[in-house]
């Protein structure tokens, strides 16, 4: 089995990472080990409940709260963008996050190809955090090519 690979940046003070879904690949137990591994402060599910169920992944918040690590769910469509429900939620999640990191901590975005919608979140606290979008995507991209997908996510992510 693949091992989960966590692709990461130097952000606000802590470390900002993006990762496929745990489980994705067929092996639930060795990523989540990977991941915790890696001690994130604070994990953020990007993906629906039955994408989580759909890989064996559906106990991870259980999982993260047994070893201590926070998790906050902003589930969004596939190629898509935060729906307003959703959107409610990121002032309060990305504050936590930024204070996180400031304090040096670790957060991850996880989505199920750790591209598009984990691209965004990451993105978009980069943003929040005062960098410019202009510079925080290409440094975003050389870490992880593929991150943010569309032109809509890309838009969400660098509002200020």
């Amino acid at each position: 089995m693949m091992t989960l690979e966590i692709a990461e940046i130097p952000a606000l003070g802590g470390t900002l990472a993006l990762c496929p879904m745990p489980g994705r690949q067929g092996d639930y137990a060795g990523d989540l080990a990977t991941l915790l591994a890696w001690r994130p402060a604070l994990v953020l599910t990007m993906t629906s409940r039955l994408e989580l169920a759909s890989k064996g992944a559906g106990s991870m918040p259980a999982d993260l709260a047994a070893a201590g690590v926070a998790w906050r769910h902003l589930p969004v469509p596939d190629f898509g963008t935060p729906r307003a429900d959703t959107a409610a939620l990121w002032p309060q999640i990305s504050s936590e996050a930024r204070a996180l990191l400031a304090d040096g901590g670790r957060v991850l975005a996880h989505c199920m190809g750790g591209c598009g919608r984990s691209g965004m979140a990451v993105l978009r606290l980069l943003v929040d955090g005062g960098e410019d979008p202009e510079t925080a995507l290409p440094r975003l991209r050389a870490a992880r090519r593929c991150a943010v997908e569309t032109k809509a996510q890309q838009r969400w992510a660098s509002a200020r």
